[in-house]
C-alpha cells in the first residue's frame, strides 16, 4: 500500500529530524498560507522575497496538518504552543526546497502508470488541458497538474498528489534557467514526454533558439525502455535531432507522423483533417485560435501511444478548451463589446499568433489591441519588439494600439504609420485613456503582455474592465442579446453572439 508515513518519510530524507510524528490520513502539500486548506502539510521555502518560515504559526492556526522547516530555522515554532505542536507532523530538514524535491522524487518512483510530461515556449497548459478531456472522457482517473504550477516548486507539489486509483497523470513542465528541465525530468521521470514547440522565451536564462531546444530536450533526459517522445516536426531544432529513444513528430508537414492539413477558420470554429498515421479524421475545433491545432496535434499523438479509440480522441478535441489568461473572451462590465484576455504571459510566437488570432474575428466593433513589454528577452529585447512592428502590417483590421511599458515604445518604431497608436507608462494611464476611447462605442479590445505570472500589469486592465471568468452566466448571456441589438455582430473564442 502506498503512503505518506513514518517509514517513507525516514527512508526518504535520512537526515530529517521528526519532533512530532502526527501523520494526516489525506496528504496535500502548500507552501503559499494564501491558498493553504484545512489539512494541509504547509513546506516552509525561504524564497528571494518572502521566507515561509516567517508564516509558519499562521499555517498552524490556518488548521495546517503539519510544517516542514529549516532546522536553522527551528525558532520559528518556539512560540507555538507545544499542545499544538504535539497534535501535528514537524519536519525539520536541511533545506525545505530540496527536501521537496527529494520527496516528490520518492512518492513518484512508487507508481508505473503511465506519466506524461508536457513542456514547450506555449502551448503547455493548453496542451494538458486537452490531453486530460480525451483521457477523461475515456472515463480514466487522472492526476492533472493545476492550473500553471510547472516550475521548481510547482512541479513536486502535483507529482505529491499522484495516488493509487490513478490510471495516469499529466505533468506541465516549465522553465527558464538552464539545468532546470533536468531537475524536473529526475522529479517527474516521464514515460511519455511532450515538446509543444520552441520559441524565443526565456531568453535571458536560457540564450538562443537552439540553447532552449537542448534544455527543452532534457525531458528525455531519464528516459527508460519503452519510453517515447513526442515533438513538434514542423520546428527542425527538434525534428533535425537523432534522438536515442523512439520519437513521434506532429505538425502541419507530410514528414510528421501526426499532421494537421487543410486548416480552416470558419467564423469562431477551427477545422482540420487529422491525420494520425495511414488514417484520417475531419476535426472541429471550439476555438479560433491558431496555435490550438498544434496543441490537438500533440494530444492525439499521446492518445494514440496510450491506446485511446480515435473516435474519443476526436470527440475529447472538440471540447472547449479555456484556459485564464490565455485567449480568454471576457463581455466587458459596460455592455459595450468584449475584451480578449491572452495577458498571462508574451513572447514573440505567441504574440503573433494571437494578432493573427483576433485579425480573423470579423465584427463591426472597432478593434483595440492593448499590447505591454514582452520580458526576459535579454539583449535582443528592442529587436523583438520591432519585429511585431513589423507584423501589424497583418492585422489590417486593428483600428487603434495601445502601448504600455519601456520595450514596448519600440513597437510603435516599425509599425504602420497609418495605425493610430498611444503609449503609456502603466497600465493605469492606459487604462483612463481606453475608459474613454471605449466610452458608448461597441469595442472588441486584445489585451496581451509578460505580466510576472498574471499578479501585476494588465491583468489589472483586464479585471478592471470586465466581471469575473465565467462567461456563459445568465447576466452574460442577456448582455450578448443587448450587443447583437446594438449592432455589435460576428464571432469571438469559442462562441456565436446568440
Amino acid at each position: 500500500m502506498i503512503a505518506f508515513n513514518k517509514n517513507f518519510l525516514e527512508k526518504t530524507l535520512s537526515s530529517a529530524k521528526i519532533l512530532s510524528d502526527v501523520f494526516p490520513e489525506e496528504i496535500n502539500f502548500s507552501v503559499d498560507t494564501r491558498k493553504l486548506q484545512e489539512g494541509d502539510i504547509f513546506i516552509a521555502l525561504a524564497g528571494k522575497q518572502t521566507d515561509g518560515h516567517n508564516f509558519v504559526a499562521q499555517a498552524i492556526e490556518q488548521g495546517a496538518a503539519g510544517v516542514f522547516i529549516n532546522k536553522e530555522k527551528v525558532d520559528c515554532i518556539s512560540k507555538i504552543d507545544k499542545k499544538i505542536l504535539n497534535t501535528k507532523l514537524i519536519v525539520l530538514v536541511d533545506d525545505t526546497l530540496k527536501a521537496l524535491w527529494i520527496l516528490a522524487s520518492a512518492w513518484r518512483e512508487q507508481f508505473s502508470y503511465p506519466v506524461i510530461g508536457i513542456t514547450g515556449s506555449v502551448g503547455k497548459t493548453s496542451t494538458k488541458e486537452m490531453l486530460a478531456n480525451i483521457l477523461k472522457l475515456y472515463g480514466m482517473k487522472v492526476c492533472v497538474s493545476y492550473g500553471n504550477q510547472n516550475s521548481l516548486i510547482g512541479v513536486p507539489l502535483n507529482i505529491l498528489k499522484m495516488q493509487s486509483a490513478h490510471q495516469v497523470a499529466v505533468i506541465e513542465m516549465g522553465i527558464n534557467k538552464r539545468g532546470e528541465m533536468a531537475t524536473l525530468a529526475g522529479i517527474v521521470k516521464p514515460t511519455i514526454g511532450v515538446i509543444t514547440c520552441i520559441g524565443h522565451s526565456h531568453m535571458e536564462g536560457l540564450g538562443s533558439l537552439s540553447s532552449i531546444a537542448a534544455e527543452k530536450r532534457d525531458i528525455f533526459k531519464y528516459f527508460k525502455d519503452g519510453n517515447i517522445g513526442i515533438v513538434n516536426g514542423d520546428q527542425q531544432p527538434l525534428s533535425h535531432i537523432s534522438y536515442s529513444h523512439p520519437v513521434v513528430k506532429f505538425g502541419s508537414k507530410i514528414i510528421n507522423q501526426v499532421q494537421a492539413r487543410k486548416i480552416k477558420q470558419e467564423g469562431s470554429m477551427l477545422s482540420f483533417m487529422l491525420k494520425i498515421y495511414n488514417k484520417k479524421y475531419t476535426v472541429s475545433l471550439n476555438s479560433n485560435h491558431l496555435g490550438m491545432v498544434f496543441n490537438s496535434l500533440a494530444s492525439a499523438a499521446v492518445c494514440s501511444i496510450l491506446g485511446i479509440p480515435d473516435d474519443i480522441i476526436i470527440n475529447g478535441l472538440s471540447k472547449q478548451v479555456e484556459v485564464k489568461g490565455r485567449f480568454q473572451i471576457k463581455p466587458l462590465k459596460s455592455g459595450d463589446g468584449y475584451l480578449i484576455d491572452d495577458c498571462y504571459n508574451a513572447g514573440p510566437e505567441s504574440m503573433k499568433s494571437g494578432l493573427l488570432t483576433f485579425e480573423s474575428i470579423k465584427t463591426k466593433a472597432q478593434k483595440i489591441a492593448v499590447l505591454s513589454d514582452m520580458l526576459e528577452l535579454g539583449t535582443e529585447s528592442a529587436f523583438w519588439h520591432r519585429q511585431i512592428g513589423r507584423f501589424l502590417r497583418k492585422v489590417p483590421s486593428l483600428n487603434h494600439l495601445i502601448l504600455v511599458g519601456e520595450s514596448a515604445k519600440f513597437i510603435k518604431k516599425t509599425a504602420p504609420l497609418s495605425l493610430k497608436i498611444d503609449i503609456f507608462a502603466s497600465w493605469q494611464e492606459a487604462a483612463l485613456f481606453l475608459e474613454e476611447k471605449i466610452s458608448g462605442k461597441d469595442s472588441l479590445i486584445f489585451v496581451k503582455g509578460s505580466t510576472a505570472g498574471y499578479t501585476t500589469g494588465l491583468v489589472n486592465l483586464v479585471n478592471k474592465f470586465t466581471e469575473s471568468d465565467t462567461i456563459n452566466s445568465e447576466v452574460n448571456i442577456n448582455r450578448k442579446k443587448t450587443l447583437l441589438r446594438q449592432g455589435f455582430v460576428g464571432q469571438v473564442g469559442g462562441e456565436s453572439l446568440p
